[in-house]
């Protein structure tokens, strides 16, 4: 179990001090650990970030439709650059897991990393407000609002070859699973797309159709573009 002096370096590295040290060892508290953990704090934690980015978002981009803003929301707190934000924290120190948990390297996983800076920001809410709680969600997500991918780059494969078809007046594209193999629980699919007015085939294979599905629309981007381009399509 982490220390008070161990806390106090975690708080010098928040930026904050909390007035009752008890809501921070409760949102390093995983569930694993005790029935007192951070759970609740995650919840309140979550909506409070989506709201501040939200906002954020809203204020920074004025011409960018609710759709849009909604995946550039979505691409902001993604589990994985949440984990991001605790591994420079070093969160993984001050975890408080239980022993299954500790055995298994649950202090370097995605999931519990995230979850524990979501439970941070619930905490850091009920300690000292809203207002401080912003201003420590916008610190953390400095950089990454400032580097924003394309709108274009947020769409997802399937998505982006329907509309580049649509652009070009074309038929959208047909997925077929050609095959399943596998356990039902380890299954691997392999999806064909289809565009048949430019002949076109891409395969994809992986864990789940969605997944297969979104390589092969991948795949087929990549042939889609020089083929329009050659036969002079506008």
């Amino acid at each position: 179990m982490a220390s008070d002096l161990e806390f106090s370096v975690l708080s010098k590295s928040l930026g904050f001090q909390f007035a009752n040290d008890k809501f921070l060892r409760e949102a390093l508290t995983h569930r694993s650990a005790s029935n007192n953990n951070n759970e609740r704090l995650e919840f309140l934690g979550d909506s409070i970030l989506n709201f501040v980015i939200a906002e954020e978002l809203f204020r920074r981009y004025p011409d960018v439709t609710e759709g849009d803003l909604s995946r550039l929301r979505a691409e902001l707190v993604r589990k994985d650059g949440l984990a991001k934000v605790a591994r420079d924290l070093s969160l993984s120190d001050y975890l408080i897991l239980g022993s299954g948990e500790l055995k298994s390297g649950g202090y370097r996983r995605d999931s519990i990393l995230a979850d524990t800076v979501e439970a941070i920001l619930g905490a850091v809410y009920l300690d000292a407000g809203f207002d401080v709680c912003k201003k420590m969600i916008l610190r953390f997500y400095d950089h990454q609002l400032d580097t924003i991918p394309a709108l274009s780059e947020l769409k997802d494969a399937k998505t982006r070859l329907q509309e580049m078809l649509q652009a070009y007046k074309l038929a959208l594209p047909e997925y077929e699973v050609t095959h399943i193999d596998g356990k039902s629980h380890q299954q691997i699919f392999t999806v064909i797309c289809r565009i048949d007015e430019l002949s076109i085939e891409s395969q994809g294979v992986a864990a789940s159709r969605r997944k297969a599905e979104q390589l092969a629309a991948t795949q087929a981007i990549t042939e889609v573009t020089p083929r329009l381009k050659k036969q002079g399509a506008k």
